[in-house]
């Protein structure tokens, strides 16, 4: 097995196949041939909006029940297509984006206008998990198997959380 796409041959092989498969690619945005860990993200907004309303323990519970799903599907879906962190895998973008919107909307306890948070938190998520700065990288470099797939995009998400709360924050104060 290869840990990188860049390792394979055919980075582009990725298909749904079975549940696991159709959870990780994100209900197959993460099959679209640009950018699949942005649509993943954008897919993960999209549903997030629809769930804003519910109670911030839901949120929680919710969101530990995708990280135990995301580690399933992640590892079911790097095995069936022979790349550990295949690029179609964008469940963990869903785990990511969803801590990203969830801290600033636990910590913060003045009304939060949905969409700006949610884009913000979009935005910020994106720019973490791309540049991957420390702790990400080393988190990425540094965990083996699923785990390794799903908790570098925890991390960029609690640091795109924690600057959208101190954004907010400052908005705030103005």
């Amino acid at each position: 097995m290869t840990i990188s796409a860049a390792d394979h041959d055919d980075p582009t092989k990725a298909t749904i196949t079975d549940v696991a498969t159709l959870i990780a690619s994100g209900a197959g945005a993460g099959l679209l041939p640009a950018a699949p860990g942005t649509a993943g993200s954008i897919v993960a907004t999209a549903l997030l909006a629809f769930l804003l309303d519910m109670s911030v323990i839901w949120h929680w519970w919710g969101w530990l029940g995708l990280i135990a799903l995301a580690v399933w599907s992640s590892k079911r879906a790097g095995v069936a297509w022979g790349v550990i962190d295949h690029p179609a895998i964008v469940i963990d973008e869903f785990a990511g984006l969803w801590l990203a919107a969830l801290i600033p909307m636990t910590i913060l306890t003045f009304d939060l206008p949905d969409m700006p948070v949610l884009i913000g938190s979009l935005l910020l998520f994106r720019l973490f998990d791309v540049v991957k700065p420390w702790p990400v990288s080393a988190m990425e470099r540094g965990v083996s198997g699923a785990w390794g797939v799903v908790l570098d995009d925890v991390v960029a998400g609690a640091m795109a959380g924690g600057c959208m709360t101190l954004v907010l924050m400052a908005i705030a104060a103005s």
